[in-house]
């Protein structure tokens, strides 16, 4: 039998028990051109609560008795495609549930060598979020050698692989994060120039002391208060990357903008929204630079899994709550 985690209702606020609906039905048969796959992994990604919304975005809306969209890695256990063939591993677009069948061309999944690298790290580092950073932080924050480049939400998946990158181009990097034990992680394990800790400190007396001469990137997850002071430490051309703003994504009331926003005009800098979407054709060079950089151990990858499709909601509302480190994945197979 197929489990599959279906949405029941638009959420308003952080999402509840009434949110999905888990269902059971038979697996699926292939037909003509198609693969089922066994689905192992599941990608938790804050950019799935705004996808709930009934409301104009970058991608349409999952409707109310959909499977919950989510990024997914598994093996082919049957084929009618001659491309493909049993013990493949395919990475997509699966959704929230424990097989699929599906046209592999048609619904964006591809080969992945799971040889090279744990399935995990295909959904997180070497998959969208990994993908997210590295266009986020070279095509639209346009890093150069010392600058100085400040992340927010910097102990996420997509976070921590950004203050990598920026290392890796000889940037200093500060990050924002929650709690002692993520900014003692990034400095230590991911090695930033120094982390604030948002939720013990002084967010806008920090970043004066590490950041006395401005911010030349900020790459931002969170939007919020947080947004407002960076805006306000902004150096001369500065850019500024719109990624997220979990700060807001489970807000009962109307998103709050930043106030600070006419240091753009004073710093001759910009602030644009990135798309991971919007570099597809170039995700295997992007690829390749990541798995060289890991393989050269300068690019860390780290995922918190859980188990049980029947944990979905507890293990999503995690990104919203803090209670993880790194890529959060949940382990779909029995």
């Amino acid at each position: 039998m197929n489990k599959q985690v279906k949405l029941s209702k638009r959420p308003f606020g952080m999402p509840d028990a009434d949110t999905w609906t888990m269902e059971t039905h038979p697996i699926p048969s292939p037909k003509d051109g198609e693969v089922l796959v066994k689905q192992e992994y599941i990608s938790l990604d804050p950019a799935m609560r705004g996808w709930m919304n009934d409301a104009k975005s970058y991608i349409p809306p999952v409707q109310i008795g959909e499977v919950m969209r989510a990024g997914s890695i598994g093996t082919v256990i049957e084929s009618k495609n001659p491309d493909f063939k049993v013990g493949d591993v395919l990475s997509g677009w699966g959704g929230v549930q424990q097989y699929i069948a599906t046209n592999p061309a048609k619904a964006n999944f591809y080969k992945v060598d799971a040889n090279l690298a744990p399935m995990p790290v295909y959904i997180g580092t070497l998959g969208m979020p990994g993908m997210t950073a590295y266009f986020g932080i070279l095509e639209v924050g346009k890093i150069k050698e010392g600058d100085v480049v400040l992340v927010s939400g910097a102990a996420g998946a997509v976070g921590s692989v950004v203050g990598q990158i920026a290392k890796i181009k000889g940037c200093t990097v500060i990050g924002i994060a929650g709690g002692p034990e993520k900014c003692k992680y990034l400095v230590d394990t991911l090695g930033f120039d120094g982390a604030i800790d948002y939720k013990n400190g002084d967010v806008k007396k920090e970043l004066r002391a590490h950041c006395p001469k401005g911010i030349d990137v900020y790459f931002d997850n969170v939007g919020g208060e947080i947004l407002d002071h960076a805006l306000a430490r902004l150096r001369r051309d500065a850019r500024v990357v719109i990624c997220g703003a979990i700060s807001q994504y489970n807000n009962k009331e109307a998103i709050k903008g930043p106030s600070n926003y006419l240091s753009l005009l004073v710093n001759r800098a910009t602030m644009q929204g990135m798309v991971v979407m919007d570099y597809t054709k170039d995700f295997g060079a992007a690829a390749q630079n990541m798995g060289m950089w890991m393989a050269q151990g300068k690019l860390k990858s780290k995922e918190d899994i859980y188990e049980g499709i029947e944990n979905f909601r507890p293990t999503f509302n995690r990104l919203f709550t803090g209670q993880k480190m790194g890529k959060l994945v949940l382990k779909v197979s029995e």
